[in-house]
């Protein structure tokens, strides 16, 4: 694609106009009409402020001689300035649609006219037919409006009318985003709006352009305004760099689609969700430190030595993530070649992952709940049933004997009194020991970050891999129990409401505890876990909490927990008809320590990696190197420097230019949330993706950003990830959550659920950037809908 990658952008410079000049939205449309050929412009009459104050009759009785005249018009907005390169007051202004009628005109008209704030008598409204038949509509951008990189972008909605370029609010709405380096492109709507986006480059001779369109049900497209791009300053890399990137990233792409002699399926796909799920722990676009931490500590290979200890394919030489240019994603052939059990049959195991990465194909709304919808990793009361479904994709019944049988035993391994999930747990006592003396004994700060990092490996992620495992199998197994019929929804709830969990315990503590004592104990937590730009707690209490009021502890209320003695001859007699082997006690024992195991591993090694951050920002200070210059340096600076005698500040310069380098190239990347192949690099389509709604309420409430304090109470908070360390937000009266990554089964989640907030997790990039345009949303979780509501 290099060879094309500039043929456009030649063209442009070959046929740059001499005479084109932007002026009002009316001046642009006119100026462009007499020689746009991909679209039509609608015919428009314009009226300038002026001219209406000085003879209004004349001016309605001028466009009523126009045929169109008779039909529903619209009256918009063309003010100086509107559309300027520097600011398009796009939205600020008003438009009135479907106006009927000399005196609905003139109406009309002044309310447009009022909107400017104004009396400038060179002020414009333009008047046009009602445009009919609208099948879709929306706008179109040539870069990308946000980092300024060589991608066409379009956001529209089919909706059926032209409100949603204004509004805004549209439920139902597609984004397309095509690589300008792409040969072609597939979507038929993209198509047309691209071939008009260039042509309006052409006829301009700029290629920064911000345009809105329609389209009716013949399928003729008509542009209904075009302006210069209002750029935020950044310029991205440029095109030639941006097609050698996407090129590089194709090619691994498929070439990692192939198969592969030590792995099960013909392919693979590529995503930020499933499994260690990136995007919700260090985001979409992670600075170099925290990626390289990521890596180093969990997804490199300590996720695969743990998850080969409990008994599943062993997978230790392969990486779980792969690095495009910064951008996290899961190698999900690797991932689900991980959760098939050691002692399936080859030949099944083959076939079951091709069924795996086939249906997470078919249905990539699923990639954040691969484990709950798609994957058979442990056994379950309803396992036997739901593995039925694999009849219809030609597996046989002895196929899914020898699957439940391999499941069976595997999760009884795993659940037993003497299961490894107990070993994991006193490998966390075992951190906590050494953490006290490493940093008691180790004066030298890169040997303390070098060693907290090492024990974080081997006593904190290794073993909170293990518990995590243990904690999905035991929320799998009480889920199942709800299906099985022996527990009631109410029970599910008020089980998970009876643990004690860390997130428990900080709710508590912080209406109990000093504030010196509170901090001592929880003020290595962060936003940000891997972010050394994120305050601590400890950094930053009076951004986090409110020290004067305490948070109202009464305000979800559930039942306590108990079994009824039916209750418990109904699950003593499933454990049996199913061969678990475990009494009823056992086995909520072991749901109850496997779902309170995770958090507290995770609680323990977060300290050691948020001191090791914060030492490591005090080595970098005494350098003159600030958190954000370090948010650019990698890992592999404290091994060089535990390992060499080099000058701290040459490695640490280094490291930081490298990153700050590489980050730039990440900030021009877009790729789709599910990379299915090579194509799908150079064009995608951000879908909608299926939230996860958690409770039963609703609510309608304004929107907040997390860091407005004052806010918070009563608000629907918007967050961007669904990570542990906002777990302050609930020492405050939140009224509802939206996160835009997470999973059902994240921290977020649970405790949401634990204190009965409707939230919304794992709302997708698309939905989330658009509920958070929002002043005031409604949250249904029952129904499963999230309404704009102004």
């Amino acid at each position: 694609m290099s060879s094309a990658s500039n043929r456009y952008a030649l063209d442009l410079e070959r046929q740059r106009p001499e005479a084109f000049r932007f002026g009002s939205k009316a001046d642009t449309l006119h100026g462009l009409s007499a020689q746009i050929r991909s679209a039509t412009i609608l015919p428009a009459e314009v009226v300038t402020l002026g001219a209406w104050r000085d003879n209004r009759r004349q001016m309605v009785n001028r466009i009523f001689r126009n045929e169109w005249a008779a039909a529903p018009m619209i009256v918009r907005s063309s003010a100086l300035g509107e559309d300027g390169a520097d600011a398009s007051h796009a939205g600020e202004y008003l438009s009135v649609l479907n106006v009927e009628g000399p005196r609905a005109l003139e109406l009309a008209v002044e309310q447009v006219y009022a909107s400017y704030g104004d009396d400038h008598t060179d002020h414009q409204v333009l008047i046009q037919p009602m445009l009919r038949d609208v099948v879709a509509s929306g706008v179109a951008f040539s870069y990308d409006p946000n980092t300024g990189a060589p991608y066409i972008v379009l956001n529209f909605s089919e909706e059926g009318d032209t409100e949603f370029i204004t509004s805004g609010t549209s439920n139902d709405h597609r984004t397309l985003i095509i690589s300008r380096s792409a040969e072609q492109v597939d979507d038929p709507i993209g198509e047309k709006v691209a071939a008009l986006l260039k042509e309006v480059e052409r006829l301009t001779g700029n290629d920064r352009l911000d345009i809105e369109f329609a389209i009716d049900r013949k399928g003729a497209l008509f542009l209904l305004q075009a302006r210069p791009l209002v750029e935020n300053g950044a310029r991205g890399v440029d095109i030639q760099q941006h097609n050698i990137m996407l090129g590089a990233v194709a090619r691994r792409v498929a070439e990692r689609a192939k198969p592969h002699p030590y792995l099960f399926g013909r392919r693979t796909v590529f995503g930020v969700m499933p499994d260690w799920n990136p995007a919700e722990i260090i985001g979409l676009r992670p600075k170099p430190l925290a990626l390289s931490l990521y890596r180093e500590l969990v997804t490199d290979s300590i996720w695969a030595y743990q998850r080969h200890n409990y008994g599943y394919r062993n997978l230790r030489s392969f990486p779980l993530l792969c690095d495009f240019y910064g951008m996290p994603f899961i190698d999900v052939r690797v991932s689900f070649n991980s959760f098939i059990p050691n002692d399936v049959p080859d030949d099944l195991a083959e076939r079951l992952a091709n069924y795996y990465i086939d249906a997470l194909c078919e249905r990539p709304s699923l990639h954040d709940k691969v484990e709950f919808e798609i994957l058979f990793s442990c056994y379950t009361l309803d396992l036997p049933e739901r593995l039925r479904e694999l009849t219809a994709y030609g597996f046989s019944e002895n196929d899914r004997l020898v699957l439940e049988e391999s499941l069976r035993h595997l999760t009884n391994r795993i659940i037993a009194d003497d299961g490894l999930w107990r070993k994991d747990l006193a490998k966390i006592e075992t951190l906590q020991r050494r953490y006290e003396t490493i940093c008691a004994k180790q004066d030298d700060a890169i040997s303390q970050v070098y060693w907290l990092l090492e024990d974080c490996k081997r006593y904190g992620t290794l073993p909170f891999a293990g518990l995590a495992r243990a904690g999905f199998i035991a929320m799998q197994l009480l889920r199942s129990l709800v299906t099985a019929g022996a527990l009631s929804e109410e029970d599910y709830q008020a089980f998970l409401s009876s643990l004690t969990t860390v997130s428990g315990e900080i709710a508590a503590d912080f209406q109990n505890l000093t504030k010196s004592a509170f901090l001592h104990r929880y003020g290595h937590l962060r936003p940000g876990t891997y972010d050394i730009c994120s305050p601590r707690y400890d950094a930053a209490p009076d951004t986090y909490f409110r020290w004067d009021e305490q948070a109202d502890g009464a305000r979800a209320s559930h039942p306590a927990f108990a079994l009824t003695l039916q209750q418990m001859n109904e699950i003593s007699a499933l454990l049996k008809e199913h061969n678990l082997s475990h009494n009823v006690v056992g086995l909520f024992n072991f749901l109850k320590a496997g779902i309170e195991g995770r958090e507290k591993a995770k609680f323990h090694f977060t300290r050691n990696l948020s001191d090791a951050m914060e030492i490591f920002a005090e080595v970098g200070a005494r350098h003159g190197f600030t958190r954000e210059d370090l948010a650019f340096a990698n890992i592999q600076a404290v091994h060089e420097l535990y390992g060499t005698v080099n000058d701290p500040k040459d490695v640490l310069g280094r490291a930081i230019e490298s990153g700050r380098a590489q980050y730039e190239k990440t900030k021009a990347l877009i790729l789709p949330s599910l990379i299915t192949g090579a194509d799908d690099v150079w064009q995608m389509e951000m879908g909608a993706d299926e939230p996860n709604f958690i409770t039963q309420r609703s609510i309608q409430a304004n929107t907040v950003a997390p860091d407005n304090f004052a806010g918070l109470d009563g608000a629907i908070v918007m967050l961007p990830n669904a990570d542990p360390g906002f777990d302050w937000l609930f020492s405050h009266k939140i009224g509802g959550l939206i996160t835009a990554y997470g999973g059902v089964n994240s921290h977020m989640a649970i405790r949401a659920g634990e204190l009965q907030i409707p939230a919304v997790i794992g709302a997708g990039e698309s939905n989330f950037e658009r509920w958070s345009g929002a002043k005031t949303l409604r949250i249904d979780c029952a129904n499963r809908k999230v309404d704009v509501i102004a």
